[in-house]
């Protein structure tokens, strides 16, 4: 295996197809890439019947690809072929969350805070998913980008709410020029409500691509989030900007609320009440670079973990 820093280590990704966990996959293989040379490929994952063979089998899943060092999966719908594609052809699985087979299955686990596991030598704790956002080094603070998500299971949606949150913070912000960016999940009504208003530009999720959001973190120094967005809760404050929450009611025991209460109390983002309070909205200094922190808890594990295949 090519597990020291200067050659080139290949990294085999397996794909559930969700852009979600495609995104923390590619945020770890990149930061990877960053650290040492480092070649990417990406195989679907296969259906639990088919990969459950292929293990039992030794079935081979790839063809032409070269061995892997690492083979990275996101979704509970990876891990059979995660371990499948070890049994086959060797390397070291990493899964990017707490997974539904126990961890000992297992080469090494990323699990998010959230998801409630207790770090140990082959597990690392990380402030939320993965992802692939870079510090932005010239965002301008008067550009500002409104995310909003929808309906979950961890906080009970109210586009009225939600709505008069935003007016409030564009008539007190006359100095910032918003962008306003729904998501899969934004209900209807909301969409309506904004296609109408004159006071930001509304760009629906249906009209941005994979490298839209990144571009956006990447020249707006002032963002601010539905609770429920958690994942572009982290990606913005990855990418080093200002970040607000808004508030929605969150549902009990829920985990994500934890979170984003969490990134709060650190001092990564500020709630609205107090923005309304103080007029501030934090910068975490330094941001979050969570994907570069377990590349290199990877890495070093390799250096001591060498084993021939």
């Amino acid at each position: 295996m090519s597990e020291t820093a200067g050659k080139c280590i290949v990294v085999w990704i397996v794909s559930d197809g969700k852009p979600g966990h495609v995104n923390q996959s590619l945020g770890l293989a990149e930061a990877l890439a960053r650290a040492v040379p480092t070649a990417i490929h990406t195989l679907p994952a296969q259906p639990a019947l088919r990969a459950g063979l292929a293990w039992l089998l030794r079935r081979p899943l790839a063809q032409g690809l070269p061995a892997p060092d690492l083979i990275l999966g996101a979704g509970h719908a990876t891990h059979l072929t995660l371990l499948a594609a070890r049994r086959a052809h060797g390397g070291r699985t990493v899964v990017l969350m707490k997974p539904s087979l126990p961890r000992r299955c297992f080469d090494l686990c990323v699990v998010p805070r959230h998801d409630g596991a207790e770090a140990d030598a082959r597990t690392l704790i990380s402030e939320g998913a993965l992802n692939r956002i870079q510090p932005a080094l010239d965002a301008d603070p008067a550009q500002g980008l409104i995310l909003v998500g929808g309906p979950s299971a961890h906080f009970a949606w109210d586009s009225a709410a939600i709505s008069a949150q935003i007016d409030s913070l564009v008539e007190h912000t006359p100095g910032t020029r918003w962008t306003l960016a729904s998501s899969r999940r934004t209900p209807a009504d909301f969409v309506s409500y904004w296609s109408a208003s004159s006071g930001l530009d509304l760009v629906p999720h249906t009209a941005t691509s994979a490298d839209w959001l990144p571009a956006q973190f990447a020249r707006c120094g002032t963002v601010w989030v539905t609770p429920d967005s958690a994942s572009m809760v982290y990606e913005a404050v990855t990418a080093g900007a200002a970040v607000g929450v808004f508030d929605l009611r969150a549902n009990a025991g829920s985990r994500v609320a934890r979170a984003v209460e969490q990134l709060a109390h650190d001092g990564r983002v500020t709630r609205l009440a107090n923005w309304r309070a103080t007029g501030t909205l934090r910068r975490a200094t330094p941001p979050l670079a969570e994907a570069q922190r377990c590349a290199h808890w990877i890495l070093e594990w390799l250096r001591n973990n060498r084993r021939e295949n």
